[in-house]
C-alpha cells in the first residue's frame, strides 16, 4: 500500500498540478484544450482551492481542484472541476480520500450541494461515483462559450 497524506495544495504545487490536469486532458482525448499555465494559476490563485495526495517522498500523486458557487435552486455550492490520480497509484483510496476531503469541506462551509462532471464513457470513474453514492445525472448538456 501506498502512503501517503492530504494537504491543501500550496503555489509550489502548481506545476504537478498542472500536470495532472494535462494527463486528464490527454486521458479525455483533448490536451490541446489546456491553456493554464503555472504563471496564470498563481495569478489566479484566489479563485479556486486545491488539496493533494503527497506520499513520503515529497512526489504528488494526486489532486482535487474545486471553487464556490451559488445555484439559484439551493444556493452556496462547490463545483468539484477536477479529481486526478496518477494511474500508477490508483486502487490505493487516494481518490477516495481527496473526495472526502472536499466534501467535508463543502459540509465544514455550509455548502448545499458538491457538483462535478464525468464523461459518459469513462466506466471506471462512474462506477467510482456509484459506489461512494453519487447521482449521475444524464438529463443535463454541458453550454461552453469561450
Amino acid at each position: 500500500m501506498v502512503k501517503f497524506h492530504i494537504r491543501p495544495a500550496v503555489e509550489k504545487d502548481f506545476k504537478a498540478i498542472l500536470d495532472m490536469i494535462k494527463e486528464l486532458a490527454l486521458f479525455e482525448k483533448a490536451p490541446e484544450k489546456v491553456n493554464n499555465t503555472v504563471g496564470q494559476m498563481k495569478e489566479e490563485k484566489d479563485y479556486f482551492q486545491a488539496w493533494v495526495a503527497e506520499k513520503e517522498d515529497g512526489e504528488i500523486v494526486g489532486m482535487a481542484l474545486f471553487y464556490y458557487v451559488y445555484y439559484t435552486w439551493v444556493g452556496k455550492s462547490m463545483y468539484l472541476d477536477d479529481l486526478y490520480v496518477k494511474k500508477e497509484y490508483r486502487g490505493h483510496k487516494i481518490g477516495s480520500r481527496l473526495l472526502d476531503k472536499v466534501l467535508q469541506i463543502a459540509k465544514d462551509n455550509n455548502c448545499k450541494r458538491v457538483r462535478w462532471q464525468v464523461l459518459d464513457w469513462n466506466k471506471p470513474a462512474i462506477d467510482f461515483y456509484k459506489k461512494l453514492g453519487a447521482n449521475l445525472d444524464g438529463e443535463w448538456i454541458n453550454c461552453d462559450m469561450e
